[in-house]
C-alpha cells in the first residue's frame, strides 16, 4: 500500500514543474476508475469527496473501500476531502482515516478563517501524518451547493497569503485567482496567471513549503492547464467533469440498451468512460510515470 500524505506528493510535483490530478468522486465505480487509470499510468493521484457525498455514503465507508483498493496498488495516493465547512465534520473524516482535510473559510473574513482553519490543522497534525488545505479569496461558481457568484468572487491577495498560512498552520494553499466551481461560461475565463506566480515565489522561494492549488479545473483549455502548472499549480481538481462523464455515460449506454436490466454491464461501461477521462488527465498535468 503506497497510502501517502498529499504533501509530501505534491511538494514532488512543484519540485518537477508538473501537478497531480485531485478526482472527486461520488461512487466507488468512479474511485475504482480512477485508481485503476493511475496505476497504469504509473502515477500519483489524490482521490477526493465532497461533503454531500461523504455524507451520504459514509466516511467510514468512503475510507474502507479507499483502502482495499489501495492496498493493491503501490502508486502514491491519499483521500481527500474537498471544501468542507464544517469544522466538526473535517475532525470526524479525519478520525476514520482521510490523509487530507481541506477547511474552506474563504467565505468567512480573514480572521475566522485563520481561526477556524488552525483548529483543524491543530487536529489533523495532532492525531497523525493528515494534511490540511486551506483556501483564501473565494472561487465562483458552484461546488457541492455552495454557491458563489462571479461579482461576489474575489481573487485572493498575494500580501495576505503568506501570514494566512503561517498562522493557519496549513500544508496546502488554494489561492483563488479567476478560476470558477462548474462549467465556465466563457471560452476564455479571465485568469490571473501572474498572481499565482507571485505567490507561488513568495511562499516557496527557494523551497517548496507550501504546494498551490488549482481550484475550478474542469473547462479550461489545455494550454490554460499548462500555463497554470508553470506557474506553480501542483494539486488539479477536477470535480465537474467526472459528474458529467457518469451521467453521460449512464444515459448512453441505458439508451442503447433499453431492455437490459443488468447493472454490472451499466457500471463496467461507466468505469471505462471515466477510466479513460482520467488517463487524459493524468498524460495533460505531466504525472505520468511520476508514481517512482
Amino acid at each position: 500500500m503506497a497510502i501517502v500524505s498529499a504533501k509530501e506528493m505534491l511538494t514532488k510535483a512543484s519540485n518537477e514543474k508538473y501537478a497531480v490530478g485531485a478526482f472527486n468522486i461520488t461512487s466507488v465505480v468512479q474511485m475504482g476508475a480512477i485508481i485503476e487509470a493511475a496505476l497504469g499510468k504509473n502515477a500519483p493521484v489524490i482521490i477526493q469527496t465532497s461533503v454531500t457525498p461523504a455524507r451520504f455514503l459514509k466516511p467510514e465507508v468512503i475510507v474502507a473501500v479507499f483502502r482495499a483498493l489501495a492496498q493493491s496498488v503501490s502508486i502514491p495516493i491519499c483521500l481527500h476531502l474537498d471544501h468542507c465547512t464544517d469544522v466538526d465534520f473535517c475532525k470526524k473524516c479525519a478520525d476514520v482515516g482521510y490523509t487530507n482535510i481541506m477547511f474552506d473559510g474563504s467565505h468567512l473574513d480573514f480572521e475566522e478563517n485563520i481561526k477556524r482553519t488552525r483548529e483543524v490543522s491543530d487536529y489533523c497534525h495532532n492525531i497523525g501524518n493528515i494534511t490540511v488545505e486551506g483556501e483564501l479569496g473565494t472561487v465562483s461558481g458552484v461546488e457541492d451547493q455552495i454557491k458563489v457568484a462571479a461579482d461576489e468572487a474575489q481573487l485572493c491577495d498575494p500580501e495576505k497569503s503568506l501570514e494566512f498560512i503561517e498562522r493557519s498552520g496549513i500544508d496546502l494553499f488554494g489561492p483563488a485567482i479567476g478560476t470558477a466551481h462548474g462549467v465556465y461560461q466563457t471560452e476564455n475565463p479571465v485568469i490571473d496567471f501572474q498572481r499565482l506566480g507571485k505567490i507561488f515565489q513568495k511562499l516557496n522561494n527557494p523551497d517548496v513549503k507550501t504546494p498551490l492549488v488549482i481550484h475550478g479545473g474542469t473547462g479550461l483549455s489545455e494550454s490554460t492547464v499548462l500555463n497554470l502548472i508553470n506557474n506553480g499549480g501542483a494539486k488539479y481538481n477536477v470535480s465537474t467533469n467526472l459528474k458529467y462523464i457518469l451521467m453521460d455515460s449512464t444515459f448512453e449506454y441505458m439508451s442503447g440498451h433499453p431492455n437490459e436490466y443488468d447493472p454490472g454491464k451499466l457500471d463496467k461501461h461507466v468505469k471505462m468512460a471515466t477510466k479513460q477521462r482520467i488517463e487524459y488527465w493524468i498524460d495533460l498535468l505531466g504525472s505520468t510515470g511520476k508514481a517512482l
